[in-house]
């Protein structure tokens, strides 16, 4: 049996140091995960996380610290930035254990939740679905992953964001409200996770818009860094 149209390539991945190329199935995005920008959102305190979803196909990967150019998105005039730390699993599972979440995880990376804010705003103002100001194309840029077998698994560690030489945004791993094995503890009451998955699991305060023209230059220590520059609407 044959597929009816030629098949695409699957979404990946580069792997820090290597040639091979890291599958991904699914992007599972974490709202609202540090406590600052949890505040700028109206937000208040440690409540009950919640995911929303990418489509693997909004990815745009980079490597070796090269940047990548990404377009200003279609019907939005309040295009946003996020800086997360995003997280690579290679095992799946139900119900798993934060205290053996880590052992499921494959690597790290930084990427940037591009996020069309006032498409978002209206979803919520509206009572709709947030899709259209989360999941479009060029929506998920994402440095190359680094193993866990080499940096281990960050706990700590600044994230930051420069945006035209500027810094817009700067915090630590340790801020986060619901750490990475309580995000894949949770979620895996939700799904089945599979290998190929993939979290990106918040960002910090100082969200804010960019324009065509706008060079970003994020950073995780002891993972990576993420340059990006924002150019005209295809």
């Amino acid at each position: 049996m044959a597929y009816a149209i030629p098949l695409w390539t699957p979404p990946a991945l580069p792997i820090s140091g290597s040639g091979d190329t890291f599958p991904v199935r699914r992007i599972f995005c974490v709202g609202r995960n540090y406590a600052e920008h949890q505040k700028e959102m109206g937000g208040d305190g440690r409540e009950t996380p919640f995911f929303f979803l990418k489509s693997e196909f909004a990815l745009m990967p980079t490597s070796g610290g090269k940047s990548i150019e990404v377009h200003y998105p279609a019907k939005s005039s309040n295009y946003h930035y996020e800086t997360e730390l995003v997280v690579a699993l290679h095992k799946g599972g139900r119900r798993i254990e934060a205290k053996r979440a880590n052992d499921h995880i494959y690597g790290y990376a930084v990427g940037f939740d591009m996020t069309r804010r006032d498409l978002q705003q209206w979803g919520k103002d509206h009572g709709r679905p947030w899709d259209f100001g989360k999941n479009f194309d060029e929506s998920a840029p994402c440095a190359e992953l680094v193993p866990a077998k080499k940096i281990g698994h960050p706990a700590k560690g600044a994230i930051w964001l420069n945006v035209n030489g500027k810094q817009r945004q700067k915090a630590d791993l340790g801020d986060m409200i619901w750490s990475v094995p309580e995000q894949i503890a949770f979620l895996s009451e939700h799904y089945t996770l599979e290998p190929g998955d993939v979290i990106y699991t918040g960002t910090p305060a100082g969200v804010g818009p960019v324009k065509p023209g706008d060079e970003l230059h994020a950073g995780i220590d002891g993972v990576g860094e993420l340059k990006v520059k924002i150019v005209a609407a295809l």
